[in-house]
């Protein structure tokens, strides 16, 4: 017998066990499992843009902190003793049962908000007595497993409050517009309310039940002192919500960017709710000057440097009116799209850094033909010399094409791509010399990235060093350092001079508009159009912020409004306006070292340069060539002509340091500077006198010459030819100081001049010079 009792003690204690083990099992992990919709707020925390769930419901991922009107209110109106009892509440479940006994219908449920959370986690089951069984054992695991704030919580994030509005923070946005901690009591009574029946009782629908239902909880809740007399007073005057409102949309294209990588997640972003705003509206009314001249797309970026937090993201235009498809839904900060000027800093300061060149030493602007590739400048004439930084402030194409084959174009390329352009991609070959002219496509982003670097390794560089999370991508969502790229790729001395050279940026008068970013505010921009007027850029960068702008269409059309300067720049310091002004960066005399500069050349002075400054350069500097424009040239007694020791004694001689140029740089150098002078002609009896290589062919100078006008109304052209005696000296062809091109060898040029009198200007490679006067007639 004692065997026996002792058999079944060992039986009951396993089922015990068993059961036991299956109660704590009970519980799923997680407890819920629908998708939730994807949502983004700004750095302060305002919502900036939700994305749908997958299941096509607004169903916010869940928020712990279940705002204390809701709560009060749910609490008296579901569950008044949801702090005192362990899940389920006896007297309520007995109560509900006489209820539903005597009515021979179900009255009352009696749930707890426990039972009611695991009911929501089931997806609403049939209401049987087996269900309400398994409800009240779970909704006691429930209560084992989690706190009474969790699991408040949970019903707050998974009630369905009607259509297709899943949760406390959903219908706190799409019912009254704003988030569920900014509620007015009333605001919070009607959504404890509405989980009871929100078929019944939908805002816009049935609206004297839900206010009957409403002032119900609020009379009740004034009852129970949890609200005074004038709150409930005032708490019934307000309206009901009608429609649904729509969800804020300020950033829909960041939450685009978010909803790839974090979909169905809340992230708090570091976007500036105010900035974003306030850029959005400039935005929109400098837009309608866009589409005067039907150009439709903009993007927007600011950062700010010391963190490389992306303060505003605006990826597009909003739709226009027209209801015409703009392709406004694209992101334009992460499009790929041609560069244009935007990359000539990043070659000027790799020059400096490497020891190419010092910022004020004179390059070549003269017209230039390298393999079959002639780059021109935007106003298509030349300066024979010019300063290095001018040349990038003036942002001329030959010097820079000229500066990228001295460089070495697949060195820049592998700097462009240790720098971080993910889009310069393909072999360096197939961009060749174009690639400092828009041959290459960059993203916005990439653009933002490698500027705002730039000025933070400028704004954090210390004789100590630097700061080595200096270098990484923009952020729109906090990140640690470590998570940041790293390295130094540019140093300090090289930015300086760049960023300097931006901030002096200066336009000839030919390029009206400049004068109006013309202030005190100091800032180092730099503008960019690609070929065919597609894209316009402009970037700007001081020690606090970065502002990025692309304009252009979407779709690739090009229109003669869309220039870095008339279409972007405007709108980036509209942008700039929005920032507070901030010291310029200091300095960085410790990776520099003073240098003797020839102040004419700006290249390292040689002992034939008559004026000499010391100033700081780069390190690398030291390596750059010294000046070749500054030559001891020796003249006859008259000082007339230039002579040799084959026709003049050396003590008959007077010697004198000259400013010389190239003869073709110097012709052009002397249309702009009249003071230049080139040195004199060799006197005849010294010997390697250079004579005549040139003779006009047709036509002769003084010719008069006909030009027919063929049946459809055009004017023929007319072969113009010259003779030079080396057929492999380049001639360049003006007329009437217009540069037409350059002929080598068969030195012919078909031209249809206008009625009139013309002067043919030939001068070839040597500077010699050949002029021919016709007339058309």
């Amino acid at each position: 017998m004692a065997k026996i009792n002792r058999n079944k003690k060992r039986i009951l204690i396993a089922i015990s066990v068993i059961l036991l083990i299956l109660y704590y099992f009970a519980l799923p992990k997680p407890l819920f499992h629908k998708p939730t919709s994807t949502v983004i707020l700004s750095k302060e925390g305002k919502l900036l843009g939700a994305r749908i769930a997958k299941d096509g419901q607004w169903r916010f991922p869940a928020n712990n902190q279940v705002p204390e009107k809701f709560k009060k209110s749910i609490i008296t109106f579901e569950d008044q003793y949801f702090y005192h009892h362990p899940g389920v509440n006896l007297a309520s479940l007995f109560r509900a049962a006489w209820q539903d006994i005597t009515a021979r219908k179900i009255v009352s449920g009696g749930s707890t908000l426990s039972m009611q959370v695991i009911r929501l986690s089931q997806d609403h089951p049939k209401r049987n007595f087996y269900q309400k069984i398994k409800e009240i054992i779970l909704a006691t695991r429930l209560e084992f497993g989690y706190s009474k704030d969790e699991i408040l919580s949970f019903y707050a994030a998974n009630a369905p409050f009607g259509s297709n509005v899943v949760g406390l923070d959903a219908a706190s946005w799409r019912f009254f517009g704003r988030k569920a901690s900014s509620l007015s009591w009333a605001e919070a009574a009607t959504l404890a309310v509405l989980p009871n029946a929100p078929s019944l009782i939908y805002p816009g629908k049935n609206a004297e039940k839900l206010r009957k239902k409403r002032n119900r909880l609020l009379y009740k809740m004034m009852a129970k002192q949890i609200i005074d007399s004038l709150t409930y007073e005032l708490s019934i005057q307000e309206p009901l919500p009608g429609k649904v409102k729509a969800l804020p949309n300020i950033a829909p294209h960041l939450l685009q960017e978010i909803n790839k990588k974090y979909r169905g997640q809340l992230q708090e972003t570091t976007i500036d709710f105010d900035l974003q705003q306030s850029s959005l509206k400039i935005l929109r009314d400098y837009s309608k000057n866009l589409y005067a001249n039907h150009i439709y797309n903009a993007a927007i970026m600011v950062l700010e440097v010391e963190t490389g937090n992306i303060l505003v993201y605006i990826g597009n235009t909003e739709k226009n009116n027209d209801k015409q498809n703009h392709s406004n839904y694209v992101d334009v900060i992460q499009a790929r799209r041609s560069s244009g000027s935007i990359l000539k800093p990043l070659l000027y300061a790799y020059m400096l850094q490497e020891g190419k060149m010092l910022p004020k030493s004179f390059v070549k602007d003269i017209p230039t033909e390298i393999s079959g590739y002639q780059p021109e400048n935007y106003n298509r004439q030349f300066m024979g010399v010019v300063s290095a930084d001018e040349a990038l402030q003036r942002s001329l194409n030959v010097p820079a094409v000229r500066e990228l084959q001295s460089y070495g174009y697949p060195r820049f390329y592998l700097r462009l791509q240790k720098l971080g352009f993910t889009t310069i991609n393909r072999s360096a070959d197939n961009y060749g010399l174009t690639l400092i002219l828009g041959g290459a496509e960059v993203k916005l982003w990439d653009l933002a990235k490698v500027y705002s670097s730039m000025a933070r390794v400028l704004k954090h560089y210390s004789e100590s060093g630097y700061d080595l999370s200096d270098w990484h991508a923009p952020r729109f969502i906090e990140q640690k350092p470590s998570e940041f790229k790293q390295g130094k790729l540019l140093e300090a001395s090289s930015i300086w001079f760049a960023f300097e050279a931006m901030r002096k940026l200066n336009r000839p008068n030919s390029e009206l508009g400049w004068q109006q970013f013309s202030s005190t505010r100091n800032v180092a921009w730099k503008t960019g159009t690609s070929h065919g007027f597609r894209d316009a850029w402009a970037v700007g960068v001081d020690p606090e912020y970065m502002v990025g702008v692309w304009v252009g269409n979407a779709d690739g059309e090009g229109r003669a409004g869309i220039t870095g300067l008339q279409a972007a720049a405007p709108l980036m310091f509209q942008i700039f306006d929005l920032l507070p002004s901030v010291a310029w960066f200091k300095q960085p005399v410790s990776e520099m070292k003073k240098l003797k500069v020839c102040a004419k050349s700006g290249y390292r002075a040689s002992t034939n340069c008559p004026e000499v400054k010391e100033e700081y350069m780069p390190i690398r500097g030291e390596e750059s060539p010294l000046c070749p424009y500054h030559k001891l040239i020796h003249l006859d007694s008259t000082a007339q002509y230039q002579v040799n020791s084959n026709c003049v004694s050396v003590n008959k001689m007077i010697h004198q340091k000259r400013f010389v140029l190239p003869a073709v740089c110097g012709w052009y150098y002397q249309q702009l500077h009249p003071e230049y002078s080139p040195p004199p002609p060799y006197r005849s009896d010294c010997k390697n006198v250079s004579t005549k290589s040139m003779e006009m062919i047709y036509p002769k100078s003084g010719a008069k010459i006909f030009i027919p006008i063929d049946h459809s109304g055009v004017r023929s052209e007319v072969v113009f030819r010259v003779a030079h005696k080396h057929a492999d000296i380049k001639v360049y062809w003006h007329l009437d100081g217009k540069y037409l091109g350059f002929t080598r060898g068969q030195n012919e040029m078909s031209l249809a001049p206008q009625t009139g009198k013309h002067l043919l200007t030939l001068m070839d490679e040597n500077g010699e010079q050949l002029f021919c006067r016709f007339w058309v007639k």
